[in-house]
């Protein structure tokens, strides 16, 4: 598959996890995936949604009830048909690029010498063994996947030849040079703007470096850091527990763990769609990293259990019974074997509120229906989201096919897991969750939920968070970046709230580096989207809102008025007026514009202290020529004539040689630096100059203002972006970035891909059973971080919210709620106020209701205390 085969439209996202040579490689990659239940379709769906070449499906089984509880590809009709020939053509439709085929009979050698991976899942020990022993011999990558009810493992062999290409997939450090000392060895100092990531033992190479060229060519140096700028057989459990424990005895372990041994023996026979996804993704993961090379792959073992599920056994609870559990020829009948059919129905009359359907929400939308998460009488989910389908989505959320391309995603999603699970109760709303939509989602709506599943960026998620904490709801929350992912549990009463927002690890750019002082790629293309959004978007939106008389002059900032002046007064007529302006604004831009600020900073001008002027963060630049037979100095016309003129309506053209001979007869006036202008070097002046300028005092005419699309290639979009940027950066001589990585900054795009999603879908729902038994131990629940690239799992236990005693029998409790800090007054039932040292004379809250929630206190074996609501 070469780099122009690989789909780009469809391959979007997670081209910018895995990169181009990974696909391609990935691209030819045959797989076998044994097995067809519940785990075997999860990583059979990631797989294909990943872009190998082909993958076939191998089950001799047929479809029974139990399958149901997390084959999301079987259905009622199914039973009795082999799972692998019912599953193809679902498979068949996630992705036109790889091919899916079935095989129904049993594995031989043969067919397991035709490709490069094979894995095992829902697999005997002696079948594990004969086929890791040949694939081990024939170099092909092995991999065996199970889970059994709340537990899970993974093993892989990937021979003894496999190289790992990429370890991480995370891009290299770099930082800005201040200075490079002349000792032996070299002290190399960075900037101050920024500081770095290098460690000990890392191998640098240079370039850009004036004064001493030679390190430009010479490395990679190593460098040394100095500084930083369930079916319940109890007769089956005990014996496995002897088992087990002679199996311990025999290999001299210190430990043995006979409660976790029984527990697995308890549940062994349940089959969970949660664990499915969850081990399904990190199989995935593991066919990714042995078709391309790209990341670590796990170093042969990896075991996972989530015990902390099953029901808390308090004083005077009932144990479940064999009875309980047993099957009753239902679809729930593997989730039934581990938690009994009360747990069952409890979740059939849930009312959940799940906002986003896009990746994340695709697969917990899956999860809910084949656990039948409000399919029962009274259960219902709701599910909004504002976006429609759009191609590039189709490769992480698999509920949607290439004819639903365009529909709105709640509707298209709630009709497929109908499809999966007919019992489903489910409305599609496309709302935006916001203070605008308090009338729909109201006081009343949130209290008749029975939780809030999240699956946004953070920054929705902090309101709608503020909504769980005012309405006391659970909330359940996941995201993902790549390969990296996270899940966070919000529990009333028990754990703190998602918190305000934090600041982001990433600095603003300030001002004056993006108008006069850029050193590095970013800077250039934050600049070309600021050029886009100005000339493209703002200069239409401001003469439309003028011609409105919104707007009048003296509310106006000048810098709007000229632009409006400027809009109005030199409005093109024709498509060769379109093309002269973008032949002025290249000449502004990269010659005129660069050669007054060298005249403002001549190349030897020099500090207050005696310092070069340019040198540090601050890169020299020198005015560009225009010159019709480059490339990138065409593609800038090209774009910004079209964009220019399609704000004004005008046809536009992509005929380059008709712009040729428009160019031609072009006058571009000479320019001539002035010593009038006053550029500003740090955004503290630039502040003070607008400040200063701020004092200063019909149809035929309206504009069309654009909205940056990032994803459609012939819109001119790109191409503007992509153009601008790299002719900035050559005045500056900052490295070029091609399309590719340009759509990523510029269009600040989230990678991301499927393997990840369905992980972090299955660490939410695993929290949901927690939520669903009403689990009192915060012990019990957790919190993750995780990274497939080099299977890094982090399971922590929640923060508790905070809380202050400050008297005998009153607590201060801390939580938040839509970023302002609420303080929650706790009082003893029961007990009289009058002799504290306590005076109220009033309580006001102006921007949101303060309460208590009704606890038994911050702490364990205090008095109840009573629900006190303060509102405004």
């Amino acid at each position: 598959m070469a780099q122009s085969d690989i789909d780009e439209d469809l391959y979007s996202r997670q081209l910018y996890v895995l990169g181009h040579d990974a696909m391609r490689i990935m691209g030819a990659a045959n797989v076998l995936i044994a097995g067809m239940r519940g785990l075997g379709v999860e990583v059979a769906k990631n797989v294909v949604l990943a872009g190998v070449g082909s993958v076939t499906i191998q089950d001799q089984g047929t479809a029974e009830w139990r399958d149901l509880s997390s084959q999301f590809y079987l259905r009622e009709s199914d039973l009795g048909h082999n799972r692998a020939s019912c599953s193809q053509k679902h498979l068949a439709l996630l992705n036109s690029h790889v091919q899916v085929s079935s095989h129904t009979e049993a594995l031989h050698q043969d067919l397991l010498s035709h490709f490069q991976v094979v894995v095992l899942t829902d697999s005997s020990l002696e079948e594990q063994r004969w086929v890791g022993a040949f694939c081990h011999a024939n170099n092909i990558r092995f991999i065996v996947a199970d889970t059994k009810g709340l537990c899970g493992q993974l093993f892989c062999d990937f021979g003894e030849t496999f190289e790992v290409k990429d370890i991480t997939g995370e891009s290299p450090s770099s930082s800005m040079i201040a200075h490079i000392s002349k000792g032996n060895p070299g002290i190399v100092t960075c900037t101050d703007d920024q500081g770095h990531d290098f460690t000990d033992d890392m191998r640098v190479t240079f370039s850009g470096v004036q004064g001493m060229t030679e390190l430009n060519s010479y490395g990679p140096i190593e460098i040394r850091v100095i500084g930083e700028l369930c079916t319940y057989f109890e007769a089956d459990a005990e014996t496995l527990v002897a088992m087990a424990r002679q199996l311990s005895t025999d290999a001299q372990f210190d430990e043995f763990d006979k409660d976790v041994v029984r527990k697995l023996s308890l549940i062994a026979n349940g089959d969970l769609a949660p664990v499915n996804a969850f081990i399904g993704g990190l199989a995935a993961q593991e066919v990714i990293k042995a078709c391309s090379g790209k990341f670590m792959p796990l170093k042969q073992w990896l075991y996972f259990d989530a015990l902390e599920c099953l029901p808390e056994q308090k004083e005077g609870d009932k144990h479940l019974t064999e009875e309980a559990c047993a099957p009753r020829n239902s679809r729930y009948d593997g989730q039934i074997a581990v938690f009994g059919s009360d747990f069952q129905e409890k979740l059939k009359k849930l009312r959940y509120f799940l906002v986003g359907a896009g990746a994340i929400g695709c697969e917990l939308l899956k999860n809910f229906a084949l656990i039948g998460l409000g399919a029962g009488e009274g259960g219902h989910i709701t599910v909004t989201d504002m976006d429609s389908i759009e191609r590039s989505n189709l490769n992480r959320q698999f509920l949607f096919r290439t004819e639903d391309i365009g529909k709105q995603k709640s509707i298209a999603a709630a009709e497929a897991i109908r499809k999966m699970n007919p019992n489903m109760n489910i409305t599609p709303h496309q709302n935006r969750v916001c203070p605008e939509s308090e009338g729909i989602y109201t006081q009343s709506f949130y209290s008749s939920l029975d939780g809030v599943a999240a699956a946004l960026d953070n920054v929705e998620a902090l309101y709608l968070d503020g909504c769980c904490v005012q309405y006391q709801r659970p909330m359940l929350e996941g995201g993902t970046l790549g390969s990296k992912g996270h899940t966070l549990v919000v529990v009333p009463h028990l754990t703190e709230s998602y918190g305000p927002a934090m600041p982001s690890g990433q600095k603003a750019i300030p001002l004056c580096t993006l108008k006069h002082f850029p050193h590095c790629i970013e800077h250039t293309l934050q600049w070309s989207r600021d050029q886009f959004e100005g000339l493209f978007k703002h200069s239409a939106e401001n003469v439309n809102q003028y011609l409105r008389y919104v707007v009048t002059q003296r509310q106006t900032a000048v810098e709007v008025l000229e632009g409006i002046h400027e809009s109005l007064g030199k409005r093109p007529g024709s498509w060769p007026d379109c093309v002269a302006w973008a032949r002025m604004q290249w000449e502004s831009l990269y010659s005129n514009h660069i050669r007054q600020l060298l005249h403002c900073f001549p190349v030897d001008h020099v500090t207050s202290s005696g310092l070069p002027f340019w040198m540090g963060a601050r890169r020299c630049p020198h005015p560009l020529t225009f010159d019709p037979a480059n490339t990138t100095h065409m593609d800038f016309v090209v774009a910004a004539a079209n964009l220019y003129a399609q704000i004004y309506g005008i046809e536009g053209s992509r005929e380059r040689g008709g712009i040729l001979k428009i160019l031609d007869g072009i006058h571009v006036p000479a320019f001539t630096p002035t010593s009038c202008v006053k550029i500003h070097m740090t955004d503290k002046e630039l502040e003070a100059s607008q400040e200063e300028r701020k004092e200063e005092g019909d149809q035929n005419f309206r504009m069309i203002p654009l909205e940056f699309e990032k994803d459609n290639d012939h819109n001119f979009h790109m191409d503007y972006i992509v153009a601008a940027s790299n002719l900035r950066a050559e005045n500056y001589e900052i490295p070029p970035a091609d399309r590719h990585k340009s759509k990523l900054i510029a269009g600040r795009i989230i990678p991301a891909i499927a393997t990840t999603t369905a992980a972090i879908a299955g660490l939410m729902c695993l929290e949901l059973y927690k939520l669903v038994q009403g689990h009192q131990r915060i012990s019990l629940f957790r919190n993750t971080y995780i990274n497939l690239a080099v299977q890094y799992f982090v399971f922590s236990q929640p923060c508790t919210r905070a809380h202050t005693r400050i008297h005998t029998h009153i607590y201060r409790s801390q939580t938040h709620h839509r970023g302002c800090c609420c303080f929650i007054l706790w009082i003893c039932c029961g007990r009289s106020v009058s002799h504290l040292p306590l005076s109220l004379p009033a309580v006001l809250s102006s921007a949101f209701v303060s309460y208590v929630w009704p606890e038994s206190g911050p702490g364990e074996g205090e008095e109840n205390f009573p629900h006190v609501g303060l509102v405004k």
